[in-house]
C-alpha cells in the first residue's frame, strides 16, 4: 500500500481530516457487525508502516498495528450494531448505521469520509466509497484493523459465555463446527435469526 497517498491528494484539495471507515462481521451467523473510523496523521514521523487490509495480516501483526493506530491517530472510533438490530433492519442497513455512528463519534470532526466498498452513509460530510479501499487507502486499512481486532476479542469473550459454538475459533462465521452446534443445541442470544434459518429448528438455547 502506498502510505497515505489518497489522504495527501485530498489534503491538496483542501480536506485536512480524512476519515477512513470500514466494517468487519457482515457475514457471520452470530455477533455484531463492527465498524471503525480513523483519521491518520500525515506527519512523516507519525506514519505507521505495515497497514493493509486486516484479512491479509496475521493476528499478532493486526494487534500490534491496532495499538499503534490508537496511539498515533488524530481520532478513531469503534462502534457495533447487535444481532437483534441486524435482524430488524437487515445487515446492509445495520452496516450503514454502524459506519455512521463511527464517523459521528470521532472526537475530531472529519471533513472527508472514505468508505470501503460501495457504501453511502447518511451523513452531511463529503464522502466517497472506494472498492477494495481497505487494501488501497491507509486510513480505511487502519479502520479495518481496529474493527477486526475489536470484534475478534469480543467474540472470544462471547465464547466464554457460550462455549458450545466455538466462537473463539470461528468468530461467529458459519463453520461446520458452528452449524453442527446450532443443529444440536439451538441458538443463543447473539445469533442472527435471519441468518440461521437453514440450520435452526426455531428453538432458542438461551
Amino acid at each position: 500500500m502506498d502510505l497515505l497517498t489518497t489522504e495527501e491528494e485530498y489534503l491538496r484539495q483542501g480536506y485536512a481530516r480524512v476519515a477512513g471507515v470500514d466494517e468487519v462481521g457482515r457475514g457471520p451467523l452470530a455477533g455484531p457487525v463492527v465498524c471503525a473510523a480513523v483519521i491518520l496523521p500525515l506527519d512523516k514521523e507519525k506514519r505507521i508502516v505495515g497497514i493493509d487490509d486486516s484479512k491479509k495480516l496475521t493476528a499478532k501483526k493486526r494487534e500490534a498495528l491496532a495499538e499503534l493506530i490508537k496511539e498515533r491517530a488524530i481520532a478513531y472510533a469503534i462502534e457495533e450494531v447487535d444481532a437483534d438490530t441486524i435482524d430488524e433492519i437487515n445487515i446492509l442497513q445495520a452496516t450503514r448505521l454502524c459506519m455512521k455512528r463511527a464517523v459521528e463519534n470521532l472526537r475530531v470532526k472529519a471533513d472527508m469520509v472514505l468508505t470501503d466498498g460501495n457504501m453511502t452513509l447518511d451523513i452531511e460530510t463529503p464522502q466517497k466509497s472506494i472498492v477494495k479501499g481497505d487494501a488501497l487507502v491507509a486510513s480505511i486499512g487502519a479502520a479495518s484493523i481496529l474493527a477486526k481486532v475489536y470484534r475478534d476479542a469480543l467474540m472470544k469473550d462471547f465464547a466464554k459465555e457460550y462455549p458450545m459454538y466455538g466462537f473463539e475459533r470461528n468468530a461467529g462465521y458459519g463453520t461446520q463446527e458452528h452449524i453442527r452446534a446450532i443443529r444440536e443445541v439451538g441458538i443463543c442470544k447473539i445469533h442472527r435469526k435471519t441468518f440461521v434459518k437453514k440450520f435452526w429448528d426455531g428453538q432458542a438455547k438461551i
